[in-house]
């Protein structure tokens, strides 16, 4: 029984990711992409801060000269992500941005073998080869039945880059702080990002004209933000990096579910490939992976 709660809370985290498409379709209803991640930013900010106030204050200590880092994770990294992803979903397909979204771990592959040194082994060369092959199969490159236009595929694999550099200006923060004071002060950067380009007073007015928004705005803040991060840092902690990195890996299956279902979205012998390809490249990476220290 020990072994199975953090198995399940890691596959429960990965759901609630997973279902992030139903808040986003519905919110983009009344609000752009940009105020989207303002309204996740926000509850997100507070929720953690919160958390952090009651649990042990120290957490929000930091060195000022540090700052650049939450910047990094915070602005460069979460809010370009959210746009891009929250964009991609709106104006594509929910299955399609969440799969372009899991050609992360190939960038964190790419990126930690220029600014860490790590090797790239054959493994990884595989996995890179299914990713693409899997991206080109996923928006209808092949075959003259294109299902995305060229800047919404580019918004959908950069949300994927966006998403790695999480990974690499993470790895930078987490050698000299804890992990809930690199995620309280992420999440405070990205609120401070968000808040000039996601019009705030537009937002609250959205939200106030249309009440039914503020449970979807919760949902997206709560159900898909803060519940998942600390059901998977739960589980991570009582399991190897490798397994829940598998496991969580059912983020894009049940979003691929919800988007042929919920939203009755095409899905052709093609598209099914491509994501069989990508998954099987996330796999393949999280084979030989160690332990890490966060």
């Amino acid at each position: 029984m020990k072994q199975t709660k953090p198995v399940l809370a890691v596959i429960a985290a990965g759901v609630l990711w997973g279902i992030i498409s139903i808040f986003v379709k519905r919110l983009s209803s009344s609000i752009d992409p940009l105020q989207i991640s303002l309204i996740r930013m926000l509850i997100a900010a507070v929720c953690f801060s919160i958390f952090v106030l009651i649990k042990d204050r120290s957490k929000f200590k930091i060195n000022w000269k540090d700052l650049w880092m939450f910047a990094c994770t915070g602005i460069v990294s979460i809010v370009l992500f959210n746009t891009c992803y929250f964009y991609t979903t709106i104006h594509s397909q929910a299955s399609i941005a969440v799969v372009l979204l899991y050609t992360s771990p190939v960038f964190v592959m790419i990126f930690s073998a220029i600014f860490f040194k790590e090797k790239i082994t054959f493994n990884k060369i595989i996995a890179l080869i299914l990713t693409i092959c899997g991206c080109v199969l996923v928006a209808g490159l092949i075959g003259g039945n294109v299902s995305i236009a060229p800047h919404v595929l580019l918004t959908g694999i950069a949300s994927g880059l966006f998403y790695a550099l999480y990974s690499i200006f993470g790895e930078i923060a987490l050698r000299k702080y804890d992990t809930m004071t690199v995620t309280v002060w992420t999440f405070i950067f990205g609120l401070i990002g968000s808040i000039p380009l996601g019009k705030p007073a537009a937002t609250f007015r959205a939200l106030t004209n249309e009440p039914i928004l503020i449970l979807y705005a919760f949902g997206i803040g709560v159900l898909s933000t803060v519940l998942p991060y600390f059901l998977y840092t739960w589980g991570l902690g009582r399991m190897e990096t490798s397994k829940a990195a598998i496991l969580v890996a059912v983020e894009p299956l049940v979003g691929c579910v919800i988007g042929m279902t919920l939203f009755h979205e095409p899905h052709n012998i093609q598209k099914i490939i491509g994501i069989i390809l990508i998954l099987g490249s996330i796999i393949i990476l999280n084979l030989n992976m160690k332990k890490s220290s966060y």
